[in-house]
């Protein structure tokens, strides 16, 4: 459950100048890159615009990173990440409610999808998030549409282009109390390693619903069986934002691991939706980590 019209809008009329506005992102994602922030998410109609920053901040708009020419589908750009691998910079997203992949030399781009057709050509799939184990195996976690929407993982081609489909397994679905709100929704998953746990966080409701929030998953094997925290969600209306998801996590420039995500504009409107970042951190209980996510947050400017 994504983006809809409303949200699309020019930049132009979004930067006025020496007023400070959030940055207008929903489905955020930051990648640090030879020290400078990059920011992508769901906002332009045409393709997929970049933000950057010096200091997580105060961000400037940086331009088109993917336009919609240069992808196989010319509508509904959602959810990006940015992931450098051996010199090259690779953009998993969604375009027309398929999952696809894009490359550029650049974290700015230009990206583009030399081979323009969707990952999964005969089904429709979102969010599509990489991960590259310590083996160097990579996986590729996104939203099917088969029981609502839910989480499965898949490896991929060592090109992190090609997804083996025969590898694909289901990780989570709607299954607690909290996440029923409306309508069934596990979705925007992002899988991080951390002294040999697997931690998956992942949105439950609508992202409409101010009860959007986040939870969190583990897993001793990638394609074994996901255990939920009982204590979800571990974000949910934190301070006076509503509607608060679609995460995901990254470190900054002090090694310190934080999460970005996005908020409704207010209790009332939830459209344009804006980037938020917090803290992530494990608490060790009776020997075992748990990952927490601070309920506290910095809220980006976005300056001309």
């Amino acid at each position: 459950m994504h983006s809809c019209a409303s949200e699309y809008t020019n930049i132009d009329d979004v930067i006025v100048d020496e007023v400070e506005l959030p940055v207008p992102l929903g489905d955020p994602f930051i990648l640090l890159h030879e020290g400078i922030y990059y920011a992508y998410g769901t906002h332009a109609a045409d393709g997929i615009e970049v933000y950057t920053s010096n200091d997580l901040l105060t961000w400037k708009y940086s331009g088109m990173a993917l336009d919609k020419k240069n992808s196989y589908a010319d509508r509904w750009f959602w959810a990006p990440e940015v992931y450098a691998v051996n010199g090259k910079f690779y953009m998993y997203y969604s375009a027309d409610e398929h999952i696809c992949v894009a490359t550029a030399d650049s974290p700015a781009g230009p990206f583009v999808q030399a081979k323009q057709e969707p990952m999964i050509a005969d089904e429709k799939c979102i969010d599509n998030s990489l991960f590259i184990d310590e083996d160097g195996t990579p996986y590729l976690s996104f939203v099917r549409f088969n029981d609502g929407n839910n989480v499965w993982i898949a490896e991929l081609d060592n090109d992190l282009v090609t997804l083996k489909k025969e590898t694909m397994h289901p990780c989570i679905h709607v299954s607690q109390s909290w996440e029923e709100v409306w309508p069934r929704v596990n979705e925007g998953s992002f899988i991080i390693k951390h002294k040999g746990l697997y931690y998956l966080t992942y949105s439950a409701n609508s992202y409409e619903s101010p009860f959007y929030g986040v939870g969190c998953a583990t897993a001793a094997n990638l394609m074994g069986n996901w255990s939920k925290y009982e204590e979800n969600p571990l974000l949910q209306k934190p301070g006076d934002l509503t509607g608060v998801g679609h995460s995901a996590l990254f470190t900054d420039k002090s090694g310190k691991l934080r999460i970005v995500y996005h908020a409704h504009k207010d209790k009332n409107n939830i459209h344009p939706r804006a980037m938020y970042i917090g803290e992530v951190f494990f608490d060790n209980v009776n020997g075992v980590d748990r990952m927490r996510i601070s309920h506290e947050y910095i809220t980006p400017k976005l300056i001309k």
